[in-house]
């Protein structure tokens, strides 16, 4: 596998935590990681240079450096030997990651930014990100876990046959299991059509069917990724409870950007938002193609 590990920075603990991580995807998929830093003030026409008062060293310029350096360095010592590169793009963060997107097979970010405000359980760059993105995003927190299974939020939806094949990849690269979740009620899952009329339905036939559609979901993928341990559960609850739970003891959570419960033309879900903003592990959010 090649390609290239893309890393937003801004200086926060979130944003290094990210680059471990970035240079940790980077080194299992066999990519480069850039470290890309956003770099607005020279829009805003301000000096970037060293005050006549201050220090020589101490102008943004100089600061920005210094904070892309320290990254660097970082993954550099997570993932020796990967190949490393950076930039310092001037221009607003959100719409230079989703360039940088576009040429990317990942893009790493931390769950909050410098700009974040107190008490904010994601930033605004996260979520521009899963909702915007041209490839996967992995949003993570400061401290991910290095056990437990990759859990895989199922839905059947066309839409999220991206988000499965990514999670499978996952699972492979990290050699960890596969847990293929899934969270019906009888109010968002297909209603059966039997004789007895479009709203009747023999006991137990509706939780078999969910069964079922984990299954179906996943068949195919543990065809091509025979060494992956995939487990199905087709529990009865509310998604977004049921997928924060699981989240607990999980090393990454998978989800589509959106699944068979959203309006059309919307880009980015309930249950994928809720994620964002309140799961207990790193969260990748895949696009459907």
């Amino acid at each position: 596998m090649s390609g290239q590990v893309v890393v937003g920075v801004d200086g926060s603990a979130s944003s290094l935590a990210a680059v471990e991580a970035a240079a940790t995807e980077a080194r299992l998929r066999g990519a480069a990681l850039r470290v890309v830093h956003a770099f607005v003030w020279p829009a805003m026409h301000v000096p970037l240079g060293p005050s006549p008062l201050g220090p020589r060293d101490g102008g943004l310029r100089q600061e920005v450096d210094r904070l892309v350096a320290e990254a660097v360095e970082r993954a550099r010592t997570v993932a020796p030997g990967i190949d490393v590169g950076h930039a310092v793009v001037s221009g607003e963060p959100l719409a230079t990651l989703e360039t940088e997107s576009r040429t990317a097979e990942l893009v790493v970010v931390g769950s909050r930014g410098m700009g974040g405000f107190v008490g904010l359980l994601v930033g605004s760059t996260a979520v521009h990100l899963a909702a915007h993105g041209r490839c996967p995003v992995l949003v993570v927190r400061e401290e991910p876990r290095t056990d437990g299974p990759v859990i895989l939020g199922v839905d059947g939806s066309a839409a999220a046959e991206a988000a499965t094949d990514f999670a499978f990849t996952e699972a492979a690269l990290r050699g960890a299991p596969l847990v293929g979740l899934h969270a019906w009620t009888t109010w968002n899952a297909p209603l059966p059509t039997p004789e007895g009329g479009p709203f009747a339905a023999a006991p137990g036939v509706l939780a078999h069917d969910e069964e079922r559609l984990v299954s179906e979901a996943l068949a195919g993928h543990r065809e091509r990724f025979p060494d992956v341990a995939v487990t199905t559960k087709a529990v009865r609850g509310p998604t977004r409870e049921t997928l924060i739970e699981a989240s607990r003891s999980a090393r990454l959570l998978v989800v589509g950007a959106r699944g068979r419960g959203g309006f059309t033309g919307l880009l980015l879900g309930s249950v994928s938002q809720a994620m964002l903003h309140h799961a207990h592990c790193p969260v990748a959010v895949v696009r459907g193609t």
